[in-house]
């Protein structure tokens, strides 16, 4: 589905946000057209947002998260997997988000594909993923980006940019291209295990549909529609 099929603006663009106005053309989503299993569902919506959409990084998603006094934090990160397991996403473990996981491991997931007038939104339970998984991983990483997972204390505040670009280019010269970059130890992914995943799709009159998959306690999924 393109922008067009999607998405019909009928107004002329205007600063105001609140003469923004957006009317969603899109089909709807019926509750026999869904997937047995929320991950199923996933993958069929993914397949479309990459490749017939063409969506820019359809695997961008909000991840939020909130630290145990309840504070909430939320950032862009790159789905890198996903099975009937999870999702899972990398990121140093001195970070934001990983401190936050590491007192509150609920987290909420945001799949934000405006274009198809489509949005998932994963809750769930973020656990750290294996060392062997983690390293697996970082070896499919470019070289560059292997180097910037050690040059960078992620979340901490740095005095300057010429720091930051130094660390890196010392990096560089340790490891050149070529060269195998060791692993960081604090670096590594975390698995967010669903425990309801909702697909919601753009309709006309904001009378959207919103379809949630929740998870029994046998770990089955039962499927409940949502007021717009």
């Amino acid at each position: 589905m393109g922008q067009d099929d999607g998405v019909t603006d009928r107004d002329a663009v205007s600063p105001d946000p609140a003469a923004m106005r957006k009317q969603y053309r899109a089909a709807g989503l019926a509750e026999d057209e869904l997937a047995a299993t929320p991950l199923e569902q996933f993958a069929r919506w993914f397949k479309q947002a990459a490749s017939e959409a063409h969506l820019f990084e359809p695997n961008a998603m909000v991840v939020s998260t909130a630290d145990a006094e309840g504070r909430p934090s939320s950032r862009t990160v790159l789905l890198k997997q996903f099975d009937e397991q999870g999702f899972v996403f990398y990121t140093n473990y001195d970070s934001q988000k990983a401190r936050d996981l590491a007192e509150n491991p609920y987290v909420s997931l945001l799949f934000p594909w405006h274009p198809m007038a489509r949005q998932v939104i994963v809750r769930g339970v973020a656990r750290r993923t294996g060392r062997d998984e983690t390293a697996a991983y970082f070896r499919t990483r470019p070289h560059g980006s292997q180097l910037g997972a050690w040059a960078s204390a992620q979340s901490q505040v740095v005095p300057t940019r010429a720091e930051l670009d130094a660390s890196y280019a010392e990096l560089s010269a340790r490891y050149p291209q070529g060269e195998q970059v060791p692993v960081p130890p604090h670096w590594g992914g975390f698995r967010v295990a669903p425990q309801s995943v909702e697909f919601w799709q753009g309709r006309e009159n904001r009378l959207h549909d919103r379809l949630r998959y929740v998870t029994r306690p046998d770990g089955s999924w039962r499927v409940e529609r949502l007021s717009p």
